[in-house]
């Protein structure tokens, strides 16, 4: 089998990511390209994986840590995904906290498993509201060692891909690639949004025919990282509901809606909070990214007596005290009209980040 060309898509908690490579390996399908995806997270049970699935499209999901620090686990992924579809293309999604990428993925990657993989250029997606924070001297929402993470994933990168720029006019969008350069004069910047399509095909292009060069090596302090980890509550669960003759896109926007209410009382920082609501092959999404002006609703979950709703939720508070936000916030949406049966659920705090390799 030929080599597989591996592309990962970095950047903090809420950039787009998911969105981005579901766009990517539709257009990829729609040209019939054979598309893996590979997906991460601390814990098992992802929103991002549920969507990808619910596409059709082929995931494999490295829970539990990091690909960093199981990087034979990626690997087992990336393998499962060449035997299973002959992947043409691989998208993957690391950790949204997680950097040092270059050290501890691409470059053990093209020392061990070159012949399988050829590695494109290590792209960061970035949110334009929270770069703009961080460049023009702020700290994006989010706790000072966060922050530090996120700038070290921009530092790294070998494109700065902004996301979300249907949210910006033209003028701020070419302001902000300016002042992006500007900044990080060895990256290339560029710039897309999976909402109206702008600037997906420029990206992929420029990644699917380059080699990354796995030269930014960080001088990062994992302390520091570690922490900035840390600072965040995890927690993902999974919950079976059932009602009669339900409309379940009222019951998600009625969650959404409570834990806004909590989020703006307690003024919480937030990564990143995802719940879908899943009837069958219908699904709707609720998705918060900062604070509670980023709330979105899409999609619709249709009525039905049955329905499974899963949550992911990444914000600066203990994980005991995340675990009941979202408990108190489920009871009072799920009231008497409904009955509901934990399949999953799990909340924690990130240990220290301790890679498989690190290559410098």
């Amino acid at each position: 089998m030929n080599q597989t060309r591996l592309i990962l898509c970095g950047g903090f908690l809420g950039a787009g990511k998911t969105t981005l490579i579901w766009d990517v390996a539709q257009r990829l399908m729609a040209q019939g390209k054979r598309v893996g995806l590979v997906t991460n997270d601390q814990a098992p049970e992802l929103v991002d994986s549920r969507l990808l699935q619910q596409a059709n499209l082929k995931v494999e999901e490295v829970a539990g840590s990091c690909f960093c620090c199981n990087f034979n686990g990626f690997v087992d992924a990336i393998h499962s995904l060449r035997r299973d579809v002959e992947a043409d293309v691989i998208l993957a999604e690391p950790v949204g906290s997680c950097a040092d990428l270059t050290a501890t993925i691409v470059r053990p990657l093209k020392k061990y498993h070159n012949t399988e993989v050829m590695v494109s250029p290590l792209t960061v997606l970035s949110d334009p509201t929270r770069l703009k924070s961080i460049l023009y001297g702020g700290d994006g929402g989010l706790h000072e060692d966060a922050a530090y993470i996120y700038r070290k994933q921009l530092e790294e990168s070998e494109v700065i891909l902004i996301t979300k720029t249907d949210l910006l006019s033209e003028e701020e969008v070419e302001k902000l690639v300016k002042d992006t350069q500007a900044c990080f004069h060895h990256t290339k910047v560029m710039a897309a949004s999976t909402m109206n399509g702008s600037g997906i095909r420029e990206w992929f292009q420029y990644v699917a025919n380059r080699q990354g060069e796995g030269t930014k090596i960080l001088d990062i302090d994992y302390d520091k990282y570690a922490h900035g980890e840390a600072v965040l509550g995890w927690l993902n669960g999974t919950v079976a509901l059932t009602g009669k003759n339900a409309y379940w896109d009222t019951l998600l926007k009625d969650i959404m809606t409570g834990i806004c209410k909590v989020v703006k009382k307690e003024k919480l920082r937030v990564g990143h909070i995802k719940v879908i609501a899943e009837n069958g092959k219908q699904y709707a999404v609720g998705n918060i990214t900062g604070d509670v002006s980023t709330l979105q609703l899409r999609g619709t979950a249709g009525t039905s007596d049955h329905a499974k709703l899963i949550i992911n939720a990444r914000v600066e508070t203990a994980p005991e005290h995340l675990d009941e936000i979202i408990r108190s916030v489920l009871v009072e949406a799920i009231g008497d009209q409904y009955t509901d049966e934990v399949l999953a659920w799990r909340y924690l705090q990130p240990g220290r980040p301790n890679p498989t390799h690190r290559m410098v």
